[in-house]
């Protein structure tokens, strides 16, 4: 074996001084059964236990939200979709051109103008011989012009009530 010189091992002294090495004292050794183990790592991670809880109950809650706000962006598009095909069904309907209805009131108004020796009518007095609104009315005269072969005026009432209107069958 090497003798080891003494000068050699307190050439260390001054390295162990600049490491702040410190000799461990009494105060510095700690002597714990088990169960206090136990019970110090239990404290330590109960906060952190605690956390994880209340994040993982946020991340349900938010699972639970995203699945309410998903059947309901469903139940939107498909809410849009009925609202889209009902446009498009009354984009059809108001496509295709006059009802039975409306061609029966407009022969009803020629076969009317034609049995008056003047051939008009004031729009109050076609109402009444259709027995319709304005709306209705104003249908069948536009019906009645557009269909027919034979022409006609729409005139304001020259005496009395100007805001009459009268509907004449002009001569051919």
């Amino acid at each position: 074996m090497e003798v080891v010189d003494t000068a050699q091992i307190n050439s260390f002294a001054p390295i162990a001084a600049q490491t702040n090495f410190v000799q461990p004292s009494e105060e510095a050794v700690f002597i714990l059964t088990a169960s206090q183990l136990k019970y110090l790592i239990k404290e330590a991670i109960q906060p952190l236990q605690d956390e994880v809880r209340d994040l993982k109950a946020t991340v349900v809650r938010q699972y639970k939200k995203i699945a309410v706000l998903e059947a309901t962006q469903e139940t939107q598009a498909d809410n849009q979709l009925i609202q889209l095909r009902l446009i498009n069904d009354l984009r059809e309907a108001t496509n295709k051109g006059p009802g039975k209805t409306e061609i029966s009131r407009a022969d009803k108004i020629e076969k009317y103008l034609t049995s008056r020796p003047d051939h008009r009518a004031t729009f109050e007095t076609l109402k009444g011989q259709l027995q319709v609104d304005n709306v209705r009315l104003n249908e069948a005269i536009k019906i009645l012009i557009t269909t027919s072969d034979r022409s006609y005026s729409i005139q304001k009432e020259t005496t009395g009530d100007k805001r009459k209107r009268i509907l004449v069958m002009l001569p051919r």
